[in-house]
């Protein structure tokens, strides 16, 4: 039996915030921590080209995992509007249209970058044996995103239904199919590089079966909808999840000029950034399962027009974000000898791991407000302002200051500048989420319910 809908809109919305977001950062725990384990089995390797491949080759995986989100954050956003509206036929035509877009749309992009994968790496600046590296082990996991794009769309379908717990079993089952794959086929059977790229194919086919199953026995299940649902649904969709993808996009792009900036200091300093790069979501799992937990909260209330709890949910989201970067950061401090040791790190890679888990890690706070502040822009039908805060983030946040602090103090300032330009747009983010909210409404030309009536009359469409 289905759980009752719109079940945010009343009791305490730091306990609905907690509980979405510690729940949801098992499951992305899971995920994270078997990239994590990734990079530990091939530092074992002991040959720096593959640690470096593997940091090349996890800003491009980013930037294909932000696409996925964007639509992701799309299928959440209508599910839980249309659950706060009282509306479960509406949610369940739109679990099963939002799936079939993300399947075509994922196919097309996965096809996209596949055939460029050699210029991406180049542009981030691989050469040799690692480039080689890079593109080999691209090729095997780019072609497998559909199936992560099932997995991602189900897991925010469930959370718009207050489903927390089934979306983190989705994730933790594809975390636990890689684990074990990880050292059979890396170590095994001897494939390296090959083996680990192959159990991420696995994890992914794990991850899509599981998130749709609940979504089958417990949520109205799938059927195929018609044309006319097909094109009723597709502007309201495309109004959330293109901004939202332009989002989620930018991310990645000042992630490839950050790997690009500390490519110039060598292999190691890549090494460095890639452990790094696989130790940040292990250690802020729950801040990155935020930003998708949160967002069903504030759609259904938004839904609800209660937007006295909609600005309830804003800050406790940004209480729950201090409490836990201050948590971590501090486990991080004592912690960063260990960590090093884990990885034999020496040199400019240790320095960097030990930036990371000193006050870097604290300043992770206001990458928090700005996750807060995306699901507040996307569920309040205002998904633009996600995407200006977002590329003003990673480009004008990111790219003079990162060149100035690499200037300054070499590749620790690469990461020092990116940090600091978390904090610049963070702080911008959260007052412009303030004004949004205080309006209490999205603006007609913006909303995508309006947007969806007014293409509807000119298409002469009923539902």
């Amino acid at each position: 039996m289905a759980q009752a809908p719109a079940k945010f809109l009343t009791g305490s919305l730091f306990k609905h915030v907690s509980v979405m977001s510690l729940t949801a950062s098992v499951g992305l725990m899971a995920v994270f921590l078997v990239d994590f384990v990734d990079m530990v089995f091939i530092s074992m390797l002991g040959k720096a080209e593959l640690a470096a491949a593997v940091g090349y080759a996890g800003a491009i995986l980013f930037f294909t995992t932000s696409f996925s989100i964007g639509l992701a954050i799309a299928a959440g956003a209508l599910v839980a509007r249309a659950l706060g509206e009282g509306d479960e036929g509406l949610a369940a035509r739109r679990t099963s249209t939002s799936l079939i877009y993300g399947v075509v749309f994922s196919a097309i992009f996965a096809g996209l970058v596949w055939l460029n994968l050699r210029f991406f790496a180049e542009l981030l600046g691989a050469t040799g044996n690692t480039l080689d590296l890079t593109v080999h082990y691209l090729q095997i996991i780019v072609p497998s995103l559909p199936l992560l794009m099932i997995g991602m769309m189900g897991g925010a379908i469930l959370r718009a239904h207050g489903d927390a717990k089934r979306a983190m079993m989705a994730t933790i089952y594809a975390g636990v199919v890689n684990a074990i794959l990880d050292p059979i086929l890396i170590f095994g059977f001897d494939l390296e590089l090959t083996g680990a790229a192959l159990a991420s194919v696995c994890a992914r086919v794990a991850i899509a079966a599981t998130a749709l199953l609940p979504i089958i026995k417990y949520y109205g299940g799938l059927k195929l909808p018609t044309f006319s649902c097909l094109i009723e649904d597709l502007p309201p969709t495309l109004t959330i999840a293109f901004p939202a993808i332009l989002t989620q996009l930018a991310t990645p792009v000042g992630q490839a000029y950050v790997t690009r900036a500390m490519a110039e200091y060598g292999e190691a300093a890549v090494a460095g950034m890639a452990i790094v790069g696989r130790l940040t979501p292990v250690s802020f799992a729950v801040i990155f399962a935020l930003s998708g937990a949160i967002g069903p909260i504030i759609g259904q209330n938004f839904g609800a027009k209660d937007n006295a709890r909609v600005e309830g949910a804003f800050f406790a989201g940004l209480a729950f974000t201090a409490l836990v970067v201050i948590g971590i950061a501090l486990a991080l401090f004592g912690l960063r000898g260990p960590i090093a040791a884990l990885f034999d790190a020496e040199g400019v890679t240790k320095d960097l791991v030990f930036l990371f888990c000193g006050p870097l890690a604290l300043l992770f706070f206001f990458n928090g407000v700005l996750f807060v502040a995306n699901a507040a822009f996307n569920n309040l039908g205002h998904p633009f302002y996600s995407t200006w805060v977002n590329w003003g983030r990673h480009t004008l946040g990111t790219m003079p200051l990162v060149a100035l602090c690499a200037w300054a103090f070499g590749a620790p300032g690469v990461l020092i500048g990116q940090a600091l330009g978390g904090v610049v747009f963070g702080t911008v983010a959260f007052f412009l989420a303030r004004k949004v909210i205080r309006e209490g409404r999205a603006p007609k030309d913006r909303d995508p319910f309006a947007r969806q009536a007014r293409l509807l009359s000119l298409l002469n469409l009923r539902r």
